[in-house]
């Protein structure tokens, strides 16, 4: 099962997906694809600005074989500027661009040859609710990364406090649990997870739960 993150809840009716990939032969074909997995796209997104359409209850797919700098704009763009859950679809990511991904604010990660219409529908739907998924290698990969920095040095004590409410609820998301399991194992309503989630990242200034959680591997809550 693909570890589980992500951060804003928005409704999964009605979701608009909005396409973003360089070579037009291939958007057409990840078009074809989520139409036949039942989702609306927009064919002509434009830029997320001021000036342009709201895309605030979309989800964009991002589709690319490598991170390049142009790539990484991209992503931040999507994300800080529309405000809105990103799917990223690559054909391969080392260890270091996997953390600038993540940095970006990136919802999901999905990889380019597993990129059927039904796992790209699961992702799309997953972070239209606010939730997202990384392949269990990457999920691992992520883990390897931050265990090796506490390895190296890490800080002696945690820099900003978690209180024991906040550990349980990131504990569950390092474990790979969706917001409803969490709420169900922690016998919270999911507002109330949410709402935890959302404290932690806007107080430390963190991005999305996998970097929560990256987080609070480093400090030593995990």
């Amino acid at each position: 099962m693909a570890g589980q993150i992500g951060v804003t809840p928005r409704s999964t009716e009605q979701i608009t997906v909005t396409v973003h990939v360089a070579d037009q032969l291939l958007r057409a074909g990840v078009i074809s694809h989520l139409g036949r997995a039942g989702l609306r796209v927009l064919e002509s997104p434009g830029r997320a600005t001021g000036s342009g359409p709201d895309l605030s209850d979309t989800v964009a797919v991002v589709v690319s074989d490598r991170l390049d700098e142009l790539t990484q704009a991209e992503l931040r763009r999507l994300v800080r500027g529309g405000r809105r859950p990103v799917v990223f679809v690559a054909a391969q990511l080392r260890e270091p661009e996997l953390v600038k991904v993540l940095e970006c604010g990136v919802q999901s990660i999905v990889w380019r040859h597993q990129a059927t219409p039904e796992r790209l529908a699961q992702a799309v739907r997953t972070a239209a609710r606010g939730d997202g998924d990384l392949p269990p290698d990457l999920l691992s990969q992520l883990l390897s990364v931050v265990g090796r920095a506490q390895r190296t040095g890490s800080p002696a004590g945690p820099a900003l406090y978690l209180a024991p409410r906040e550990v349980s609820v990131l504990r569950l998301v390092a474990d790979g649990l969706e917001t409803r399991q969490i709420a169900e194992q922690l016998a919270y309503s999911e507002r109330t997870v949410k709402n935890v989630l959302h404290g932690i990242m806007s107080r430390m200034q963190l991005t999305n739960r996998a970097h929560a959680v990256a987080y609070a591997l480093r400090e030593g809550y995990l």
